[in-house]
């Protein structure tokens, strides 16, 4: 059923069954007549076959896929990650899935009063006028842990596994190369450039760091500590 709902704070229109449709009700909004993003799934078919999914996972992935290349177009972007939401600030932990992301974030709610996740798998990132700004999307992952709201990111960390618990600042080549790991790499050239951009302006504007850390809730306090006690020149002193 053709829909409209507000995403990451543009106008989108999909038609939607199933499971991408139960964790976008949340973001339905009045028909308008036009919008920023028509999602049309379909033309990544040959990229997410149906017959190796599912028809349910695969339009879930199809339409995610659409809507995030899309979203470059309005200085926007993925980042694979799990996004929590502490004192007014987002805070993401990205890494390749099943390296511990959404434990990590676990730990922030259970241990720091008034934390709670944003999205679990999938946020948006966008920048407008000049400030960086996480939004809770459909595209949560497994879980439906997501809320639509638009806030400030406060800083991305890498996580790694790790015997024990340590937060360092991540710069240059490891921090670019890090991010762009856990984001959409589009097809078109005009696409990349803007992604280019968009990641050179992100890590100009927003601190990165390299947690290294185990589950147990020690590990979240460390990351506090340093993510929410941040300041510009801590880590772009040069």
């Amino acid at each position: 059923m053709l829909k409209t709902y507000k995403i990451a704070g543009l106008t989108v229109r999909m038609d939607t069954f199933g499971k991408t449709e139960k964790q976008a009700e949340k973001f339905e909004c009045d028909h308008s007549d036009s919008c920023d993003i028509a999602v049309d799934g379909e033309r990544f078919s040959k990229v997410v076959p149906e017959e190796l999914v599912g028809p349910d996972s695969a339009e879930y992935m199809r339409t995610g896929a659409d809507f995030y290349n899309k979203l470059l177009n309005f200085d926007g972007m993925l980042l694979h990650s799990s996004a929590v939401v502490y004192e007014g600030k987002a805070y993401l932990f990205t890494a390749p899935s099943g390296t511990g992301k959404s434990t990590h974030t676990r730990l922030w709610c259970e241990n720091f009063e008034g934390a709670f996740i944003l999205n679990d798998d999938k946020p948006a990132l966008r920048s407008e006028d000049g400030v960086w700004y996480a939004y809770g999307t459909p595209w949560s992952g497994k879980t439906n842990l997501n809320v639509n709201l638009r806030v400030p990111l406060g800083g991305i960390a890498v996580v790694e596994r790790n015997k024990d618990n340590s937060i360092v600042p991540l710069k240059g080549r490891k921090a670019l190369f890090a991010i762009l790991n856990q984001t959409v790499r589009p097809h078109s050239s005009e696409l990349r450039l803007k992604l280019t951009q968009l990641l050179s302006d992100l890590l100009t504007e927003v601190p990165v760091w390299l947690l290294r850390c185990n589950t147990d809730k020690e590990a979240a306090f460390v990351s506090k500590e340093a993510m929410t006690r941040f300041k510009k020149d801590d880590i772009y002193e040069n």
